[in-house]
């Protein structure tokens, strides 16, 4: 266990390493003289002790083949800005003793940051004992309640889904992972991820025990799933986000007001049956083998919130996590095709198109617009395509 003052913001940790045998008393008169007059009065370290803004400094040396070498502990008070002078004073030092010396700062560590994750993950013991507590608005408050809320998300035959699916009357069905963990943090419990086009033999059967609503994107694949899920399962309700908004997306308020929302499977289908979900375009001559390579690429990516930029002969140039792609893709050449497990944007598309990139393939797209140069396309696109062809 550190030593620690109650006050103490910062602890500057360094390295030290000197050419001949020294001991603590040597390296702390070496630290307290030779910064004295070198920072000015606010900043000397003997009135900063005196004050209590520095702690006692502490010194762990051993000597070795006529050798030294150790660290230097020092807490502080101060801001960071000033605490960072201090730290950088200390590698002035050059000598203790009769000794050559190097001191190296390693980290500045930030004691309160560290108390406040105890905190929180000590919150969120404390109200699992005390049970719901009244909702609050701090910022703590929030995140342990969230906290907890994703530590829920569970398994149903190898689906996301909630603790409350096994003993709840009623189920909602959402399409994946991300869209579970939207409705755990708005409180709801009772919900199960399809996870794909596929609708699993496992919701089907809940479907036939339990009153179902299908909780779906506003897109078309969102339409793909709803029509499988009506020729498969016992749907009761249907209730969809915002155009051109995700399950995923929407906060607590948005959650609770779509599912209040929710139609009648009647209702639900004489929508669907007015507003017909858009062909993906066919596939020019010579483009089914490209098609097959990418649906192969898109295979392997899902579920990895990663991305890969494809060259001409759709090889690997690079791959990174989805949440660098933006960044990635402008500094990259050479790129045919982008793939990755995520939702393509219309800024992305727009993206891809300045780089000269011919196919954006992802999970789902929400692009409006898809410039003339790019064929954007979805895991259900190629789906389609393949069948067709």
């Amino acid at each position: 266990m550190r030593e620690d003052i109650g006050t103490t913001k910062y602890l500057i940790h360094a390295k030290i390493e000197t050419s001949g045998v020294a001991e603590r008393p040597d390296v702390v008169g070496a630290i307290f003289g030779q910064t004295e007059g070198l920072l000015g009065d606010e900043l000397d370290l003997r009135e900063l002790l005196k004050t209590g803004r520095m702690g006692r400094i502490k010194v762990n040396i051993s000597s070795t083949q006529g050798k030294s070498s150790g660290t230097i502990t020092i807490p502080s008070s101060l801001d960071r800005v000033e605490t960072s002078i201090i730290a950088a004073a200390l590698e002035t030092i050059d000598r203790v003793g009769p000794c050559e010396a190097t001191i190296k700062v390693e980290r500045i560590e930030d004691v309160r940051d560290a108390k406040r994750k105890f905190i929180v993950g000590r919150a969120k013991e404390i109200l699992e004992l005390v049970g719901e507590a009244a909702p609050e608005t701090q910022e703590i408050a929030k995140q342990v309640k969230e906290s907890v809320r994703l530590e829920e998300i569970a398994e149903y035959e190898d689906l996301p889904a909630g603790p409350g699916v096994r003993d709840s009357d009623a189920v909602i069905i959402v399409e994946g992972r991300a869209d579970v963990l939207s409705l755990l943090r708005a409180g709801i419990r009772n919900v199960i991820a399809i996870e794909g086009t596929s609708v699993p033999k496992a919701v089907i059967d809940l479907s036939k025990d339990k009153t179902v609503t299908a909780f779906l994107d506003s897109d078309r694949g969102g339409d793909l799933i709803l029509k499988e899920l009506l020729q498969v399962a016992d749907i009761d309700f249907v209730t969809r986000p915002p155009q051109n908004r995700s399950v995923e997306d929407l906060t607590r308020k948005e959650v609770i007001k779509a599912l209040r929302n929710k139609v009648s499977i009647e209702h639900a289908l004489a929508e669907l049956r007015g507003k017909p979900a858009p062909e993906a375009a066919p596939a020019a001559e010579g483009e089914g083998l490209e098609l097959r390579e990418l649906e192969g690429v898109i295979g392997k990516l899902r579920g990895t919130l990663r991305a890969q930029l494809l060259d001409e002969k759709f090889k690997q140039i690079e791959e990174v996590q989805v949440r660098e792609l933006k960044e990635r893709l402008p500094k990259t050449l050479n790129v045919k095709a982008v793939v990755f497990d995520g939702v393509v944007t219309q800024e992305l598309a727009d993206m891809a198109a300045e780089r000269g990139v011919q196919y954006i393939v992802g999970m789902r797209s929400r692009v409006e617009a898809a410039p003339p140069n790019v064929r954007v396309l979805t895991v259900d696109d190629l789906r389609k395509l393949r069948y067709r062809g």
